[in-house]
């Protein structure tokens, strides 16, 4: 599997953030849920979330409706419990393998919650969040994948990254995004992504 060094994936320009931290190849869809950074604060995480709204339906349009602050709380019960929360993520990939993005790489999106990284807690200030449409218990598309990985492809050469989680590794017993259905060796292997780089995975070889 190439490593960031030696033989890793050319990224595709076009999931390239540019200077701004936006990537021209998104949707873009600002979300007034984000802040600054801490200052001189390395972006050096990428968290792999799941998210469906309603849960388990697809394609709603809630999801983009949630991180705008204008979810409708008459459209679905669960939507009650959560439609004064503000949240955000940096991205979201659709089903269809569509990017969206929400908040510059720069600025500080609303992602992670309570959580901690090897001992630092508070990852909204070094991570970068990304939302795979999608829930713990069906498959993601063969287009997420691919979406995906082209973008964390293009973040591992932008960004002094070194690491990928999934939401559960950040926050043990509280989340357990993206789930047992992320497939995390094709994922890494399309993304370029060096085993040294999933600390977590310590079961895959």
């Amino acid at each position: 599997m190439p490593d960031r060094d030696h033989g890793k994936l050319a990224p595709i320009p076009a999931f390239t953030p540019d200077q701004a931290g936006w990537v021209p190849a998104a949707r873009h869809v600002p979300s007034p849920n984000f802040d600054a950074r801490p200052d001189h604060m390395p972006v050096d995480l990428v968290v792999i979330h799941n998210i469906s709204l309603p849960p388990g339906q697809f394609g709603s349009g809630d999801i983009e409706a949630f991180f705008l602050n204008r979810l409708d709380p008459s459209r679905h019960p669960f939507f009650k419990t959560i439609y004064l929360v503000q949240v955000s993520a940096h991205f979201l990939v659709t089903r269809e393998g569509e990017l969206v993005q929400f908040v510059s790489c720069l600025d500080r999106a609303w992602h992670a919650g309570q959580s901690e990284f090897f001992g630092r807690p508070r990852c909204n200030d070094f991570s970068i969040g990304i939302e795979v449409e999608g829930s713990d218990d069906q498959p993601f598309t063969l287009a997420q994948y691919h979406t995906t990985a082209a973008l964390v492809r293009a973040l591992l050469g932008t960004y002094p990254v070194r690491a990928v989680a999934g939401h559960s590794d950040i926050a043990p017993g509280r989340k357990t995004d993206p789930g047992p259905y992320f497939d995390w060796p094709a994922f890494a292997a399309a993304a370029g992504v060096a085993p040294a780089q999933l600390p977590y995975r310590k079961d895959q070889p």
